[in-house]
């Protein structure tokens, strides 16, 4: 009977804590602040070279346009808007927590970012904390961009600071309550330095190149609002927009629904198909052919970087997965 009791009181008491350990959960999310180091006092050298280096991740390799350039989605590839390029968007993707904005990166000192340091920036970029410390929701891609050599991000800070100012003022996001409690820990300041890597690395510059332009993230389907870890660039991921809806492609090498027969020449001309169009204007199109890769980005990728992204998809774990882009279409 004694032990009955104890086990009796044991559960009560478990069951009455339960209520207590979730307020204080919830107190903690409430009051945590995202983690933050103070921005570096780094002046970055404005040289040709590494202009030249921060367009190409710019306009490239990271497609800084897809999120904070205006562009036009009735024509193939939703080319930028003349003189609309880093002047902020209200992001019309469905499917977000809440109103989900890309800033003014442009240097306007009022509404852009031309007031911060370059330290500021670098740190926004990899580590996802604004000037005023607030954090950036974290469809900024700063996961992938904390992994970019110091080289690399001062680059893309040179090429940013030559952009012609433009003034457009985007209000913050505004997420919903939960989302914005639950992501407070993705930011992580990035304490040590990031050395150059090898170029001729093969399979381990391809790494790095897919994880600063975030294949990963937009070619894994999602589960539970989170990556399925299991379904590694294996596509189906969803993209939607008032101009169409988009599922992402199978890039593993699966040899039936991937990209496992694949060589490289079939590789680099279905990147570069868009390049045909750089110099005219592009086609209208409707939602059938409506798409989020950034083909027009993608078709000044170089051929060496080509090669060692494929290197590197090609040594991942081949997954079945059929993907109709434009279903019902």
């Amino acid at each position: 009977m004694r032990i009955k009791r104890r086990t009796k009181r044991f559960f009560k008491r478990v069951l009455m804590s339960i209520p207590i350990l979730m307020i204080c959960a919830f107190l903690y999310l409430l009051i945590r602040r995202p983690a933050s180091a103070p921005p570096s006092k780094i002046k970055v050298a404005m040289t040709p070279d590494r202009i030249e280096r921060g367009q190409y991740l710019f306009t490239t390799l990271l497609d800084c346009d897809g999120c904070h350039s205006e562009r036009d989605f009735s024509r193939l590839g939703g080319p930028v808007i003349a003189g609309a390029r880093a002047k902020g968007v209200m992001l019309p993707l469905e499917g977000l927590p809440g109103q989900v904005n890309a800033p003014n990166i442009t240097p306007d000192a009022e509404t852009g970012i031309g007031a911060w340091t370059d330290g500021e920036k670098i740190r926004a970029i990899r580590e996802g904390i604004s000037r005023d410390g607030h954090m950036l929701f974290p469809l900024m891609p700063y996961s992938g961009y904390r992994f970019l050599s110091d080289s690399d991000v001062q680059s893309l800070v040179a090429y940013m600071n030559t952009l012609p100012a433009i003034r457009n003022y985007i209000p913050r996001s505004n997420i919903s309550f939960f989302v914005a409690m639950m992501v407070k820990g993705v930011p992580t300041p990035v304490t040590k330095l990031i050395p150059d890597v090898d170029v001729d690395g093969g399979e381990i510059y391809g790494e790095y190149l897919v994880s600063i332009a975030g294949c990963e993230e937009c070619h894994t389907p999602r589960k539970f609002g989170q990556a399925d870890a299991s379904m590694r660039f294996a596509g189906g991921r969803l993209f939607a927009m008032p101009a169409g809806r988009v599922f992402s492609s199978n890039i593993t090498p699966d040899k039936d629904t991937g990209i496992g027969k694949w060589d490289f020449i079939r590789f680099r001309d279905r990147m570069h198909a868009m390049r045909e169009y750089q110099d005219t204007e592009f086609p209208k199109v409707g939602p059938e052919r409506f798409t989020l890769m950034p083909w027009i980005a993608y078709a000044k990728l170089t051929d060496h970087d080509l090669e060692a992204l494929l290197l590197y998809i090609k040594s991942r774990r081949a997954i079945s997965n059929f993907v109709v882009p434009h279903p019902g279409q």
